[in-house]
């Protein structure tokens, strides 16, 4: 294997935390490894609803992470929380001075909406539902300007290079057309900012690539994962038959969007008091009982929004006009959409992970902040704070920056075989079928079975090897959760065991452990 070796700060990923931490590293020489162009390919970029932070005098960042402690379903780290929202107001104002147009009232103050299990209105948005696109396209601006950092597009992580418990390196491929043969990068420090595992789903709102590769390198490397279990299902997903799905944002029923079945009947007053603004896991296991029984779910904003709908929320108006639907005339048709993972790879305060020389920060990450159900609009506040929160700790770990480092050049690699795509369609269907929406002991062993057989199969796939390796996590731990809580629901165990619960952590080693029990 061809080997380069450089002084930088090696970073996977390219998405919010990976951008921002890259940005707070300086003068520190980074090397970014994106798998797209800059900027392109990254959930953050999809991202509709925005940033929660308290800007209105009238709220409070203790009244954030109360809310936040009481979405998380009992899991959530409440001092984490209250930290997070402590620094919230100051990323909001950072990313406003990196050139993000975050929307503003006629008096200059931030713009905000209120979405589900929020107490106020408290998240900052761009032109209603661009938030994602604006703000990497701000900070995508600033990261090529930078002379510290060096990107490296068309480039994917594929394993961790371990020694004496230290991580020193990593291997990548190149993956814009087809595979190559690895290349190992030895650098000062790794930092993985890769994503969540949503794509591991046959219905899910998460880009092509992103399939809980990260977070199987590092498991297979020996990172603890913390919170598996916990997949956040989108409710309303429009169900129009692409993969991805294209998203209706929250913040549709933050404005006043009501669900209702083929019946014209809304069916969110009986689940809960807050009706469409239930937490995301009540919402969304309503609208899955509405698929289910075949009564066609929808998210109607024709009363609610009217025409405004073109206006203030563009990304909805062209997915649904791509999709040859008129939200102004038809209720749009939604459906239970694998969102956002709430687990990951487990850190510490500072984004330290159970491996020494790694650190882990955004989606691929778990911090204790998310707990079982993350609260809407969070996921890009923590990127904001681990990002910069990663860059710190790395950079007092080496000590000043001396020297000039180079930019490096990627040597010529041969082809290698890409993961089989019937068995990537085969894993992400076991997936959605036994560790979906509502699960039981019977569906999540004969998943274990199934990510077993798929592994087996096609064996000299790393790539493949990291899917499997995060799917045998996920399904693995939540089967050992014997209740439901927050996004995991068990049918079998439909009750919590109290208000309050555990978080779940477990490595590799611990899942396979069950696919052997499962399958023996």
């Amino acid at each position: 294997m061809k080997r380069i070796d450089t002084g930088r700060v090696v970073i996977i990923g390219a998405g919010l935390a990976a951008h921002y931490a890259a940005l707070n590293l300086a003068p520190r020489p980074v090397l970014m490894i994106s798998p797209e162009p800059l900027g392109e390919g990254a959930s953050s970029a999809w991202a509709q609803g925005g940033v929660a932070a308290a800007m209105n005098p009238a709220d409070s960042a203790a009244a954030h992470a109360r809310d936040t402690v009481q979405a998380g379903a009992g899991t959530v780290d409440a001092q984490v929380a209250q930290a997070v929202a402590d620094e919230a107001r100051t990323h909001i104002l950072n990313l406003t001075g990196l050139g993000t147009p975050f929307d503003r009232t006629p008096e200059g103050g931030y713009l905000m909406s209120r979405e589900a299990a929020h107490s106020f209105a408290r998240v900052v948005r761009v032109r209603g539902d661009q938030a994602g696109a604006e703000i990497m396209r701000a900070l995508t601006a600033q990261v090529r300007a930078a002379a510290h950092i060096q990107v490296l597009e068309g480039m994917m992580a594929t394993s961790l290079e371990v020694a004496s418990g230290t991580v020193c390196g990593v291997e990548v491929v190149h993956c814009m057309n087809g595979l190559s043969a690895p290349c190992l990068i030895r650098g000062a420090a790794v930092l993985l900012a890769g994503g969540g595992s949503g794509g591991l789903y046959a219905l899910t709102t998460n880009p092509p690539r992103v399939r809980g590769q990260v977070i199987g390198m590092a498991a297979r490397a020996g990172a603890v994962i913390a919170d598996a279990e916990f997949v956040q299902f989108h409710p309303t997903a429009i169900d129009c038959g692409l993969d991805p799905a294209p998203l209706a944002t929250e913040a549709l029923r933050g404005e006043g969007a009501i669900l209702i079945n083929r019946l014209g009947i809304r069916f969110m007053q009986d689940a809960h008091p807050d009706a469409e603004l239930a937490p995301r896991d009540i919402v969304a296991r309503a609208v899955f009982a509405q698929t289910q029984a075949g009564l066609a779910p929808a998210l109607d904003t024709r009363t609610a929004l009217g025409k405004r709908l073109l206006r203030d929320f563009p990304a909805v108006a062209t997915a649904c006009k791509k999709a040859g639907m008129n939200p102004l005339v038809s209720p749009i048709p939604v459906a239970a959409a694998a969102h956002y993972h709430m687990g990951g790879i487990a850190t510490d305060a500072a984004g330290r992970t159970s491996l020494e020389g790694l650190w882990a920060c955004g989606e691929v990450a778990s911090t204790g902040l998310h707990g079982a159900n993350r609260l809407a609009s969070n996921g890009l506040l923590e990127a904001l704070v681990y990002g910069r929160r990663c860059a710190m700790d790395i950079d007092a770990a080496l000590g000043p920056v001396t020297g000039h480092q180079a930019g490096i050049c990627m040597p010529d690699m041969p082809a290698d075989a890409l993961p089989r795509a019937d068995l990537v369609a085969q894993l992400r269907y076991a997936m959605t079928n036994g560790a979906g929406v509502i699960r039981t002991a019977r569906g999540l062993q004969d998943t274990l079975s199934n990510i077993a057989q798929i592994e087996a199969t096609q064996p000299d796939s790393v790539p493949l090897s990291n899917m499997t390796a995060t799917a045998a996590l996920i399904t693995a731990a939540a089967l050992d959760r014997r209740e439901s809580r927050g996004a995991h629901f068990r049918s079998d165990h439909p009750e919590s065991d109290g208000p309050t619960g555990t978080r779940s952590f477990l490595t590799l080693t611990d899942a396979r452990a069950d696919v052997r029990l499962e399958t023996t």
